[in-house]
């Protein structure tokens, strides 16, 4: 073989191993969440996407189950480990039932952090809160209270019975009612498994056994929307009043035929972007996740994480007719 023709096969051959080693350089991050077909999550993935795009080299696994429980949660993060991902970010089912899946990515040397809904601590590396417990808690209350100067019954419908995220706001909620909400009566807390068709079922079997319903709160985009079509369907607008975290996009309709007077939420496409962010930095720059830390989130700013390694990102943001009509065309 002549030299050049040697030469010509070195640089061919160098060629092709820069372009292999540049994709392996691609790290994968996994966006979990609870279900399919939502479109909170749909938001969060959109966020996510940036934070990749914004990143470089990042490539998202956007997956979950399309019913949210815990069992079709780990049959996911089990392939996840199979494809050998760099990251996993999970809005988790149940905080406990995926810890040891998620112990057996960790020993595999895969960064895993929790968002939305959290994991036991023994089971991730840090979690991410979309804001402040209590302060969720107490505005889902205050919604309702806002618009019942006089008082009377409220009930409750979450998503499913075992989410941490939900289970962790109704206690807050109920903790500030004697002292700041106490003319406001929780009467029933019941759950939908954010599936849409059970989130109604509940919602219809609510105001059958409370009559005298004032309002129904419900801190899950899927179950606000079903239980606000419900109070439409049964022509109680301006009785009953829905109310909890919902999406703009998904909500104005209910806003502007009166179903409901006030939601809030925060912003889920800053939420996938600052779990993309947080999860990356962990598995690339190898930050430390520990009591103390302040971690970037990019565009969005920083956190600093508490004792359970747990950070909060942002206040819920109230959505009423003065700015549904606004926040509709973002997300």
């Amino acid at each position: 073989m002549s030299f050049l023709r040697k030469l010509m096969v070195t640089a061919a051959f160098s060629a092709a191993m820069f372009v292999n080693a540049a994709y392996a350089e691609n790290v994968k991050i996994a966006l979990v969440v609870k279900s399919l077909g939502n479109g909170f999550f749909d938001a969060a993935n959109k966020g996510a996407e940036e934070a990749a795009k914004e990143l470089g080299g990042v490539d998202i696994i956007y997956t979950g189950p399309t019913k949210a429980t815990a069992e079709a949660q780990i049959e996911v993060i089990n392939s996840l480990i199979a494809q050998k991902v760099n990251a996993i970010a999970i809005s988790a089912n149940d905080a406990d039932a995926l810890v040891p899946a998620l112990k057996k990515a960790m020993d595999r040397g895969i960064t895993v952090i929790s968002w939305d809904s959290g994991v036991a601590p023994e089971g991730r590396q840090l979690h991410l809160n979309p804001s402040d417990t209590n302060l969720i808690g107490e505005t889902i209350i205050k919604l309702a209270a806002d618009y019942l100067p006089e008082g009377g019954d409220v009930a409750i419908l979450s998503a499913s019975s075992t989410a941490t995220n939900q289970n962790a706001w109704i206690d807050a909620a109920k903790k500030v009612l004697p002292e700041k909400f106490p003319k406001i009566n929780v009467v029933a807390t019941v759950y939908g498994d954010d599936d849409s068709a059970k989130s109604t079922d509940e919602a219809k079997g609510l105001l059958k056994s409370y009559p005298n319903l004032k309002a129904i709160i419900a801190p899950t985009t899927v179950g606000v929307v079903a239980a606000a079509q419900v109070v439409t369907d049964a022509n109680l607008i301006g009785k009953v009043n829905v109310t909890g975290l919902a999406l703009p996009s998904e909500f104005k309709k209910f806003i502007d035929n009166g179903a409901s007077q006030a939601v809030a939420l925060w912003n889920p496409i800053d939420l996938g972007y600052s779990a993309v962010y947080l999860a990356h930095d962990l598995a690339v720059k190898k930050e430390e996740a520990k009591p103390g830390a302040t971690l970037s989130i990019g565009r969005v700013g920083k956190v600093t994480l508490d004792d359970t390694n747990s950070a909060a990102m942002a206040p819920p943001f109230k959505f009423d007719k003065s700015n549904i009509e606004e926040f509709s065309k973002i997300y």
